[in-house]
């Protein structure tokens, strides 16, 4: 029999399995440190709102209480609106670019318009009923005493909290879609922001990197990755010009991190 008709011949070796990869994302301005924890709070409100216990709800109130107050302190809806316009000009400008799928870009761009749409629709006072309402008030005001929001202290909060549970995610729901068009427009940003970056593999000699950024292509994200199970993580520090890396060894929570004198491999990205 010739050697070519032989099956297990012409089979090559399955290539191993690509690592399971940890990311640690570092950002590098306050609007794009704003977007992250917004997204996260976001996140954990509406992972929490779908439980049925009480627990869960108290957890999502405080979710949507800490976005309250970071959005109180600067207008998160310009800084989302200026950002959704930076993106529409990238990408309507890869319209006049070969190679590039044309059905694709158009739904970005679609996208990008019914966000932006929807979020100047809002108006600038779009969360008004949250910050008036005396029910979240007096929940956020007890909030910032340890144990504050206990039966005794709040019994209009225990009394909301022992409703039936559609009759609490029904009034949850409304609170949290006055915030979902703001939300919905950051995770979109987040997504197009990692996805302008290309992946790349890095040393950090004797557990340090370092890393100078060009002042005419400004970094707005930086993501570290590492295989999972692994005992190292970075500690990234970085502002506009240059970013530093430095790994630390885990061994438990009752030791102090050391850093790491060896060499360690790592992919890096550097998002626009």
């Amino acid at each position: 029999m010739p050697p070519h008709s032989d099956p297990q011949a012409q089979t090559a070796p399955a290539p191993p399995p690509a690592p399971e990869m940890v990311v640690y994302e570092q950002p590098l301005n306050e609007r794009m440190r704003t977007f992250l924890r917004l997204d996260f709070l976001y996140s954990q409100a509406s992972y929490h709102s779908e439980a049925a216990n009480a627990w869960n709800t108290r957890a999502a109130v405080a979710s949507l209480l800490d976005i309250l107050a970071i959005t109180a302190r600067g207008d998160a809806r310009s800084d989302v609106l200026k950002e959704l316009e930076r993106h529409l000009l990238v990408l309507k400008d890869f319209q006049t670019k070969s190679g590039v799928d044309p059905g694709r870009l158009k739904a970005l761009i679609s996208n990008l318009l019914r966000l932006r749409n929807d979020l100047t629709a809002l108006g600038g006072n779009f969360m008004a009923p949250l910050r008036d309402s005396e029910f979240l008030s007096a929940i956020k005001h007890r909030s910032a005493i340890p144990g504050g929001t206990c039966d005794f202290d709040l019994p209009d909060y225990s009394h909301w909290l022992s409703r039936p549970t559609e009759e609490r995610a029904r009034e949850f729901d409304q609170w949290l879609a006055l915030i979902r068009p703001l939300c919905d427009a950051i995770a979109e940003i987040l997504w197009l922001t990692r996805q302008n970056a290309r992946r790349k593999h890095e040393v950090a000699t004797g557990g340090v990197f370092q890393l100078p950024f060009e002042r005419d292509t400004p970094v707005q994200l930086v993501r570290i990755e590492l295989p999972t199970g692994t005992d190292l993580f970075p500690e990234i520090s970085g502002n506009q010009h240059r970013c530093t890396v430095r790994f630390l060894n885990w061994s438990d929570s009752t030791h102090r991190p050391v850093h790491v004198e060896a060499d360690v491999p790592f992919v890096l990205t550097c998002c626009l």
